[in-house]
């Protein structure tokens, strides 16, 4: 069984899905450290043919909570109905925007506080549309020691799951050892996404933008091609 493991993000770019796709088993961490200048709460859109970034709205709390110990703002159904209308400004025009836009109201529009939570439902909603089988389990859940961290957690995991391979983004080069997976019985394997490009309403090409961008500039048989668009090394 191939294993995969990720934070929680909002709307993440494709790469995020290709690795969901590429596992048998995904599994998202509710109990990592939240951090502000992550993508856990924000991503980029296109505007006026510039990037720019969209965020939720939080309350606040401790730099060292969990994810799953943030919630959202009081005013977030506020603000998201705002998020939606600027979405909607700087989209209407895209050829698959009434087919995406009702996904982003009821992930958006979700009457759900906490930050994980409200996460979770707008990842698996997205999944679904995409076609994308993988099942989606919840670090918390399974009976580990959760205060090991970094790559013993992963180990961990993985063992616990009787996974024979993990993957991983390419960021994780630094990170992961291929020796030590391998004393453990694991194949370590890291994903780099292919070149993607696509017509936007802008003059040149802005890679690496929100799922929601693909979304609206590309037919479900195309992106089911860019979710392929990978390798393995």
């Amino acid at each position: 069984m191939r294993l995969a493991i990720m934070q929680p993000y909002f709307f993440p770019y494709i790469g995020y899905f290709q690795l969901l796709k590429a596992a048998d088993l995904f599994i998202v961490y509710d109990n990592v450290q939240f951090t502000k200048k992550g993508w856990i709460h924000r991503n980029r859109i296109l505007v006026d043919g510039h990037d720019a970034y969209i965020s939720l709205s939080l309350k606040k709390g401790s730099d060292y909570a969990s994810v799953i110990d943030r919630s959202l703002s009081d005013s977030f159904i506020l603000d998201n109905l705002k998020l939606l209308r600027r979405i909607e400004a700087s989209y209407r025009k895209a050829p698959y925007f009434r087919k995406v836009f009702p996904l982003l109201e009821e992930s958006l529009l979700f009457n759900e506080s906490n930050l994980f939570n409200f996460l979770l439902h707008s990842l698996e909603k997205t999944k679904t549309l995409l076609n994308i089988e993988t099942p989606i389990r919840i670090a918390s859940k399974i009976p580990i020691d959760h205060t090991l961290k970094g790559k013993d957690k992963v180990l961990a995991i993985c063992k616990y799951l009787k996974a024979d391979e993990y993957v991983n983004p390419p960021g994780g080069i630094n990170l992961y050892n291929r020796v030590d997976f391998y004393k453990k019985g694991l194949q370590l394997h890291f994903l780099y996404p292919g070149e993607i490009n696509y017509q936007q309403m802008c003059a040149h090409f802005i890679p690496i933008l929100s799922i929601i961008d693909v979304l609206m500039f590309n037919s479900k048989e195309t992106i089911n091609i860019h979710l392929m668009n990978y390798s393995l090394r």
